[in-house]
């Protein structure tokens, strides 16, 4: 597929006026949740709601981690997600729940997000 990064924007989910923009996040079909520096977290308020969750790295080491809830915006598009607070080393990712949740989809070719289309129901 070939990786590339996107810019997102992270609000706090309970004050939204607590906002910040990410750059670059890596675009992480593979990642389940979706990394943001715990710092960058801290910043706007987002509250360590889990404790000690067991992530399995890409290079088969486990990590310990927190996650708390944000709402993660790219371009139009804006779901509210779990998020992991990464530590310094961490990658930024956006990962495949919050893709699903923004209802966009990877376009191989293009290297960008596209609209998923509708929404499977029942």
């Amino acid at each position: 597929m070939g990786a590339f990064h996107v810019g997102c924007k992270l609000e706090n989910h309970v004050d939204r006026t607590r906002a910040v923009t990410i750059p670059r996040a890596l675009v992480d079909t593979w990642s389940e949740y979706t990394w943001i520096p715990a710092k960058t977290l801290e910043k706007i308020g987002v509250n360590r709601e889990k404790m000690d969750l067991v992530f399995l790295m890409a290079n088969g080491q486990t990590v310990t981690r927190s996650v708390g809830f944000a709402i993660l915006k790219v371009e139009k598009q804006f779901t509210i997600d779990e998020v992991v607070f990464a530590e310094p080393g961490d990658l930024t990712l956006l990962g495949a729940r919050t893709l699903e949740g923004l209802s966009l989809v990877v376009d191989p070719r293009r290297k960008k997000l596209v609209a998923a289309g509708p929404l499977l129901a029942g």
